[in-house]
């Protein structure tokens, strides 16, 4: 089993930047990431990275250009920097771990407990 710990949300206006981080500690798996869930939506995907090959990285086209995923080895932390942010991201972004890559939640083996997001207009 592998234990996430999400940091970092918070309250921002629109265009600001933020970042969080998510620690694991237990197992590891080949793919963390994030996917986030907007008031009254479904949870979706965000990005994710490959732990080995930390240049695998996949993005929903969403944020493409303006998120970035990175890993920490030696802290065993991912990170998500969210720049030129808008109210809709708004959302709880949950750290996510999983065998394979995958955007459906139904196929992640362990989650966070997420982190709030506010982005103000």
């Amino acid at each position: 089993q592998v234990q996430l710990v999400e940091s970092g949300g918070g309250l921002v206006q629109a265009g600001d930047s933020l970042r969080l981080s998510c620690a694991a500690s237990g197992r590891t798996f080949m793919y963390m990431g994030w996917f986030r869930q907007a008031p009254g939506k479904e949870r979706v995907f965000v990005a994710d990275i490959n732990w080995i090959l930390s240049s695998n990285t996949y993005y929903a086209d969403s944020v493409k250009g303006r998120f970035s995923i990175s890993r920490d080895d030696a802290k065993n932390t991912i990170y998500l920097q969210m720049n030129s942010l808008n109210p809709e991201a708004t959302a709880v972004y949950y750290c996510a771990a999983s065998r394979v890559h995958t955007t459906n939640q139904r196929v992640i083996d362990s989650w966070g407990r997420g982190t709030l997001v506010n982005v103000s207009s």
